[in-house]
């Protein structure tokens, strides 16, 4: 395996694969996948990641915003993509790249209408989100009327989708508050598709839902961290390939006396005779303040040791006393055996958070 030569983000498109294909065996045979490709894919590469699954037959991406899709249109991508959170603001955009916005509150379906009616759409596809608990974003149970009110008398859209999202489906001691959102939407979404005399696709479940309220997969589930190896569920991230790994190098190896500081503010004191290496990274690439002090790890050459001091927009500082290593070495951040979710629970957040967080500046490897 080749080494890396400066910080890089390698993307194993063979793991996603296999996630992607894991995933689809938990689904019934008619149930579609949508895979959330936000935030760059999650931090890593959503051209890349996108291509690959359209080529695995996905049925739907998600992105958050409309220049998402937009960058996705510009690839060549043609899968349908549903825009979670658009803006009116970008709604010619959105429909020049003929992508389905989620009408969420009644000021965004009035909006979006108002434009669909403008540019004389014909039963133009958009989603309707319904809010079962979660309170970010949708439409609230009595709003059934409502959105039929402002339904009736017009060609220009047409529901493709009703959906919902669950708040706490990885958590077992929330079992009673998901299955009340389960059924406050099953409540929703029959009203409305009885109401409008078709049956729209219904999607719920993230991935922890699809693991773990199989009965709610309806026509569709939607996947985002499960497709980059992570699951919320140790036994089900054994089953998972991580897709993301970070690697940096030794820039500088110093050795310090007892006493002497690294870094700013003197953060880091040593406690006697030490080995400390800086590498290429700090919080402008996603490695935040929070991951210094020494309680995060990374891997150098087979051996756990930990960032010390405080982070620098540039640069961090490990200790590496008693490794084996030399300047030009090799260091994984996160990846493999040494997971994001590993690198992140050790600063009391998770593996969404770092994976997003790395910067665009980091040079993106691909690998099939």
């Amino acid at each position: 395996m080749s080494k890396v030569s400066e910080t890089t983000l390698e993307i194993d498109l063979r793991a996603l694969e296999h996630n992607f294909r894991y995933l689809k065996s938990k689904l019934g045979a008619e149930t579609k996948l949508l895979a959330v490709v936000k935030a760059f894919a999650y931090g890593s590469d959503m051209v890349s990641v996108s291509k690959k699954l359209e080529g695995l037959g996905v049925d739907y991406f998600a992105v958050a915003y409309v220049k998402e899709g937009v960058l996705l249109r510009d690839a060549g991508i043609r899968t349908p993509i549903l825009v979670l959170h658009p803006q009116a603001v970008n709604f010619d955009t959105l429909i020049e790249r003929f992508l389905e916005p989620s009408l969420y509150s009644p000021r965004i379906l009035k909006e979006f209408l108002k434009v669909a009616e403008a540019k004389n759409q014909k039963k133009y596809p958009v989603h309707i989100k319904f809010n079962t608990g979660l309170n970010r974003l949708g439409f609230w149970e009595n709003d059934v009327d409502w959105i039929l009110k402002h339904l009736n008398g017009t060609n220009a859209i047409k529901i493709k989708s009703i959906f919902s999202h669950l708040a706490a489906s990885e958590d077992e001691n929330e079992k009673d508050f998901s299955l009340k959102q389960i059924k406050s939407f099953k409540k929703s979404s029959s009203e409305l598709a009885e109401k409008i005399g078709y049956q729209p696709i219904r999607h719920m479940l993230n991935t922890s839902g699809i693991l773990n309220y199989t009965e709610a997969q309806f026509e569709m589930v939607r996947s985002g961290i499960g497709l980059y190896g992570y699951a919320n569920d140790a036994q089900i991230d054994s089953e998972l390939k991580p897709v993301a790994s970070l690697k940096s190098i030794i820039s500088q190896i110093h050795k310090i006396e007892p006493n002497e500081s690294v870094g700013y503010n003197r953060a880091y004191k040593s406690d006697g005779y030490r080995v400390i290496a800086t590498l290429p990274l700090g919080h402008a690439d996603g490695i935040g303040r929070h991951y210094g002090g020494g309680n995060t790890m990374v891997l150098l050459n087979g051996k756990l040791v930990p960032i010390i001091g405080n982070v620098c927009m540039d640069m961090i500082m490990i200790d590496v006393t008693g490794a084996d290593c030399k300047e030009g070495d090799e260091v994984i951040i996160f990846g493999g055996n040494h997971s994001a979710e590993d690198f992140a629970n050790s600063a009391q957040t998770i593996s969404y958070e770092i994976l997003t967080a790395i910067s665009q500046r980091v040079t993106r490897k691909i690998k099939e």
